[in-house]
């Protein structure tokens, strides 16, 4: 084929076709054994009770379990929270899970969202993830499942929170990923907050006292994390 009649060809189709953004396609973990095994959990434990909150994500959400269980258990334990991180989880699976069944049968006053970061940066090859693009529409496709699922429920879509050093190349993507997500806020059902101010130095940097490998909270970032939060989430819950 030649080049010019390989141009005409690629401007009749559908971008999709050429190349497919992954942040937007459903998908499973590359070794999806205790990934699957750990959302087969998530369904069992949808069905033990009736949850005011329900928190989605990665690690950063996964975290409450551990590093931010004390605060978890004084903000969120009472309200009946639902807990649906998974460390490592980018858009794409965040879409296959909801897609098999993790928000069925729920009816939350308010559901928590904060997925992307995973999407940023790169692979261990150095290939990109997503570009910056992708991600915000990764993003995008999550929050118009989760409206889809819960039409009822009230959604507080959090900044992805800063990481790594303040020249770091993430950062900078992460910055332009959540100025186009805060677009999503619509005055009613769909609220953006973004945070991540309470984790930075004055300088931009972010303490290791607060998160020790500069993307995971500690216990004292989650606490900071809560505080931030409380008053929105509070407000949503009424």
């Amino acid at each position: 084929m030649n080049k010019t009649l390989f141009l005409l060809l690629s401007a009749c189709l559908p971008s999709t076709v050429l190349a497919e953004n992954s942040a937007i396609v459903p998908a499973t973990r590359a070794t999806p054994t205790n990934w699957v095994a750990r959302h087969e959990g998530f369904l069992a434990e949808a069905k033990q009770g009736k949850f005011d909150v329900v928190f989605i994500g990665d690690s950063i959400t996964d975290g409450w379990r551990k590093r931010g269980l004390e605060v978890w258990n004084k903000y969120y334990a009472p309200r009946q929270a639902l807990n649906l991180g998974i460390g490592g989880d980018r858009t794409q699976h965040v879409l296959w899970r909801i897609e098999h069944g993790e928000l069925d049968g729920l009816q939350p006053k308010a559901v928590v969202l904060m997925i992307g970061t995973n999407n940023t940066g790169k692979e261990k090859d150095r290939s990109a993830r997503n570009s910056t693009a992708e991600v915000i529409e990764g993003v995008t496709a999550v929050v118009k499942k989760i409206r889809t699922k819960l039409p009822q429920s009230k959604l507080l879509l959090l900044a992805i929170f800063p990481r790594g050093t303040v020249d770091a190349p993430q950062r900078a993507q992460i910055k332009e990923i959540n100025t186009a997500i805060a677009k999503l806020d619509d005055g009613k059902m769909i609220k953006f907050l973004d945070i991540g101010k309470v984790f930075l130095a004055d300088d931009g940097s972010i303490p290791k006292t607060i998160m020790p490998d500069l993307l995971h909270p500690n216990a004292e970032g989650y606490q900071r994390w809560a505080e931030a939060m409380e008053p929105t989430l509070a407000a949503m819950l009424k």
